[in-house]
């Protein structure tokens, strides 16, 4: 399967998911990787769509694909060869992930996006991937950690939308959700815990101030949570 894709940090492009694969356990790296190149992938697909009924054919077509392993061998797509062998080591199957699909699709319809469309698409990309991974790492999803989720996919969207109210609206319902986040995360779920403090650091600077991912005054906020957990 290493073959077909490369499951490791060096394939991801966002660098501060790359660093906290390194904080993961070992037993759920592979695991944690598939899930965040297959938001990646999600995220590619919604990014480069100029034709909404095209970019909802796409993401339709993963959702069914996805939906398929359960019943039937993997067609020839790298990343869904590599669900199929990976997830059964960790007792899931692609149904966990399928949420991932429906919240992306949110960002498919016109902005500004509304409550309710960013409550679902925090819903189905965050809070459905930290449930995940929360899992791959040998520990129970608890609602905090669905919180921290949801906080997390908002703060992301905020600095990637180009509609002003859309990012907006987005980063006032990060900052709640990141309230009911964990403070102190364990040190299995310390990945998780990473990109949530980096979502809280977001959220307080504001969308006036330029988000450096991989600067030297988050690589020090990284470290430090390594060593604490906060």
């Amino acid at each position: 399967m290493r073959n077909e894709i490369d499951l490791g940090a060096a394939a991801l492009a966002d660098p501060e998911r790359r660093l906290a694969l390194a904080y993961a356990p070992a037993r759920a790296r592979d695991g944690m990787a598939l899930l965040w190149s297959l938001d990646e992938r999600l995220g590619d697909i919604v990014r480069s769509t100029t034709e909404p009924m095209i970019g909802q054919m796409r993401l339709t077509w993963w959702h069914g694909a996805m939906a398929a392993l359960n019943t039937a061998p993997p067609p020839a797509e790298p990343l869904l060869r590599a669900m199929a062998a990976t997830l059964p080591r960790y007792h899931l199957t692609p149904a966990a992930l399928l949420p991932l699909v429906e919240g992306w699709e949110m960002l498919i319809e016109p902005f500004p996006l509304g409550p309710g469309q960013l409550d679902a698409y925090a819903q189905g990309r965050g809070a459905a991937a930290f449930d995940a991974a929360t899992r791959m790492a040998g520990e129970a999803p608890t609602g905090e950690i669905c919180a921290a989720g949801r906080g997390w996919a908002l703060a992301d969207l905020a600095f990637h939308c180009s509609d002003r109210a859309t990012a907006q609206a987005a980063l006032d319902a990060a900052g709640v959700a990141l309230s009911n986040a964990p403070r102190r995360w364990p040190g299995r779920l310390r990945a998780l815990g990473l990109l949530t403090v980096l979502a809280r650091r977001d959220v307080a600077a504001g969308l006036g101030k330029p988000r450096r991912l991989g600067s030297p005054a988050r690589l020090l906020r990284a470290v430090a949570h390594r060593v604490t957990g906060r």
